[in-house]
């Protein structure tokens, strides 16, 4: 038996054995989590006016109603297992969580905890349910914690989880369903009051989408910040380094490594391997062996930020093991890539977002637009000023959309082809009924030869209220 087995042995209750569960008991081993009395990091103030803390509080508290006076603390934590907010009315289980810091303004992820159920369920992304001595710390063992991540519904982002505890001794059948049924509220809750958000698609049980490197077509000649990321990376790939990529989602990760690879190996086989859902990845783990083995293959570990921290461990023994070619993977930022494949990275680049690049604009839409309509296409100067001047959130990814939605329509695409948000500024959230407005406005201020007095009349609005209108909205009007 492994000396953690043998010390959670304590007083003679045996420890749950499970491959999550090891694996977290190794990890808060390495991290030098306290064994018998939790001291966690406190923060003080904590972020309530985020819209996942007024969703996730709102849920909270709709259902700590309809468990009356049963003795379970329902909290909200942030993605790195800080406390964010408490609800419980049970004077005892208060007190003594109180005596264990698992309070508001407190860390309990892993690193300060240990195993615990908010902490393993943020390290895998995974609902988790902590039993008594399943805990890694002995000061855990009186409580039973199920805890579920909390997603950004749009962008997938990890926001936090919800977590509920309870006393060891009762009855845990029920609490994990009820996180769960809380996170999926607080997501919903998020969607509704986002004003016009998408949900993020469905994962499609694409566990390993393979690419041949002609599929990802030649880059445009782009910018000082893309070629300075560019030759970094072909420089470390030349020198056998493993290379990570970090940036912003939809910034161009991938096609930058795809890019570098082609130059150092022209002969690879290029494989994207993009993180599969928590329920595919054993199975994604088991199609890694073949192919990092393989002379003539380089794989793209992309988004390694959203493994499920086991999964990430299992992979870098596999990279260590199996790995022939640099080790390439990408990541949100530096401090998210998982230490286990952290230790596999020899340099890290960072790949600055598009609004930071606005010479990259129009040579990535011109690029986007003819391997949309298979031929050139030009932008009128309005169009390409709209398209320069915008601040794209979601980076090269919406401009790949607003691009091909536009080549659909026309060779020549002027500023009546690009959806209204493309065409405004910066702006707050805005209800359905402003987003409408704006739209509308946009939209008539877009055709040609459409004046700001024209589109007032049009619209049935006085001259001062489209000209408050086009100010409140951001709108950049056709010179």
């Amino acid at each position: 038996m492994d000396e953690l087995a043998e010390r959670a042995r304590t007083g003679g209750v045996p420890v749950a054995t499970t491959p999550r569960l090891s694996a977290s008991w190794r990890r808060s081993h390495n991290y030098g989590a306290p064994a018998e009395k939790v001291d966690p990091v406190f923060i003080g103030t904590v972020d309530d006016e985020s819209l996942f803390f007024q969703c996730g509080q709102q849920v909270l508290l709709g259902l700590h109603e309809t468990l009356a006076n049963e003795p379970v603390s329902l909290m909200l934590t942030d993605e790195d297992g800080h406390v964010l907010s408490r609800v419980c009315h049970n004077h005892a289980l208060i007190e003594a969580l109180d005596r264990t810091y698992l309070a508001p303004g407190f860390a309990f992820s892993e690193r300060e905890a240990g195993t615990n159920g908010l902490g393993l369920a943020l390290a895998d992304r995974t609902p988790s349910l902590v039993r008594g001595d399943e805990h890694y710390c002995t000061g855990l063992w009186d409580y039973t914690c199920a805890a579920v991540p909390v997603l950004d519904p749009v962008h997938g982002r990890l926001l936090g989880s919800i977590n509920l505890t309870t006393w060891s001794q009762k009855s845990a059948n029920l609490l994990l369903a009820l996180a769960q049924t809380a996170a999926g509220h607080t997501s919903a809750l998020m969607l509704s009051r986002g004003h016009g958000m998408q949900p993020r698609p469905a994962p499609r049980g694409e566990v390993f989408r393979m690419n041949a490197a002609a599929q990802f077509g030649s880059a445009p000649e782009l910018s000082g910040p893309w070629q300075i990321a560019l030759t970094e990376v072909r420089a470390a790939l030349a020198e056998g380094l493993s290379v990570g990529i970090v940036g912003e989602p939809g910034v161009g990760k991938t096609t930058l490594l795809a890019t570098a690879l082609r130059h150092v190996q022209p002969h690879d086989r290029i494989l994207n391997a993009r993180p599969p859902d928590p329920r595919d990845t054993e199975w994604w783990l088991t199609l890694w062996t073949p192919e990092l083995g393989k002379d003539n293959t380089s794989v793209i570990a992309a988004g390694v930020d959203t493994l499920p921290s086991w999964a990430a461990t299992e992979l870098a023994e596999i990279v260590a093991a199996q790995a022939r070619r640099p080790f390439t993977v990408t990541a949100r930022e530096a401090t998210a890539i998982p230490d286990a494949l952290a230790r596999h990275v020899d340099t890290v680049v960072e790949l600055p977002p598009l609004r930071h690049r606005p010479d990259d604009v129009l040579p990535l839409a011109e690029h986007l637009g003819k391997r949309a309509r298979g031929r050139e296409v030009r932008f009128t100067p309005a169009a390409a000023r709209a398209l320069r001047t915008y601040h794209w959130p979601d980076n090269s990814e919406q401009l790949r959309r607003v691009v091909r939605e536009a080549a659909a329509r026309s060779d020549v695409v002027d500023t009546r082809h690009l959806p209204p948000e493309v065409l405004c500024g910066p702006t707050r959230t805005l209800t359905r009924i402003e987003t409408l407005e704006r739209d509308e406005i946009a939209r008539c201020l877009a055709e040609p030869g459409t004046t700001v007095t024209r589109a007032a009349e049009i619209l049935g609005m006085s001259r001062a209220t489209i000209y408050r209108k086009i100010t409140q909205y951001g709108i950049r009007t056709p010179d």
